[in-house]
């Protein structure tokens, strides 16, 4: 039985960590430079909120949803955090509860409306990313908030460890997904409504909490990330996100989550995030062009998705 186990996540896991070693050893021998503990450590501090989202993004996917909004819903939950900062002067803890309240109401919306009215989620979650990337600019006049040092802190790495609060706070939140997917109700009916939504309707579950609970989860992510990144540039940006919905569903499909539901694990898209930062860093010290690096990047998740179906098969 333990062997068993054990060979089973060998096959989840090995493929996707030979992957990582395998890009560190060949940028680790092509560049000078990368393979130090500075390079590694600041890869591992640039992508809590990319990873938080991914956390959030896989949830849905797993339940045979998509949402298109994060990037958007992520600026828009800045641009508040700013505003109740520096307009209002609240505390950093209420308005970062506020930043995450705002962005579970907007992944909520998504979910009912979605669910209730049996609309697609592309289509959903496509308007809400318009709606919230124009509130974001509504909210903050179109500029760029400074938010100082008040939230520097989380973004600074440790003097101990070289590991910042918010990178080691987003392999917090990697743990509890996991746990929440493999050993809560919750993480179960995901399972179920993605694998087939119609047989759970005929138990006489109604899917709609479900997924109303997925979206706003996956919303409250997109404060928490909002957090995060306005911590590490010292700034709130109604632009910012911009194709990060497109960066978490890479991270996804990387990692193995199906686009069709029902299948995907929350640890192993941590891996796809790791893989596409690791790529991303090594190209940029190779000296490649940003056209380039966008090109390959593309390339190694066509190969992921060829990959999963041929094994699938």
């Amino acid at each position: 039985m333990q062997a068993n186990r054990i060979k089973a996540i060998v096959l989840q896991y090995g493929g996707l960590l030979v992957a990582i070693a395998a890009l560190v050893l060949f940028f680790g021998a092509m560049t000078k430079n990368f393979f130090t503990a500075t390079t590694l450590l600041t890869v591992a501090n640039t992508i809590p909120d990319i990873t938080v989202v991914a956390v959030g993004m896989t949830l849905v996917l797993i339940a045979g949803g998509i949402d298109l909004s994060v990037g958007s819903v992520m600026a828009f939950s800045g641009s508040l955090l700013g505003v109740l900062l520096l307009s209002h002067k609240w505390p950093l803890a209420l308005a970062a509860g506020g930043a995450v309240l705002l962005g579970a109401l907007c992944g909520g919306l998504n979910g009912w409306i979605s669910a209730y009215f049996r609309i697609p989620a592309f289509i959903v979650t496509l308007g809400m990313l318009e709606v919230a990337r124009g509130a974001a600019a509504w909210m903050s006049d179109s500029t760029t908030q400074y938010v100082g040092s008040s939230l520097g802190w989380i973004s600074e790495p440790l003097p101990a460890i070289g590991l910042s609060p918010s990178f080691l706070f987003s392999v917090m939140i990697v743990l509890l997904g996991q746990w929440m997917l493999h050993r809560t109700v919750l993480g179960r009916l995901a399972v179920a409504v993605g694998t087939n939504a119609e047989s759970v309707r005929m138990s006489g579950i109604s899917t709609t909490p479900i997924l109303v609970s997925l979206y706003c989860l996956s919303g409250a992510l997109c404060g928490v990330a909002a957090i995060m990144q306005s911590s590490k540039l010292s700034t709130v940006d109604p632009n910012a996100g911009v194709g990060m919905e497109l960066s978490a569903i890479a991270a996804c499909v990387i990692g193995g989550t199906s686009l069709r539901g029902g299948q995907g694990s929350v640890i192993s898209t941590f891996f796809g995030v790791l893989v596409i930062s690791i790529l991303q860093t090594g190209l940029a010290q190779m000296g490649i062009s940003d056209p380039i690096k966008r090109m390959i990047t593309g390339g190694v998740i066509i190969l992921a998705v060829l990959l999963d179906a041929m094994r699938k098969r």
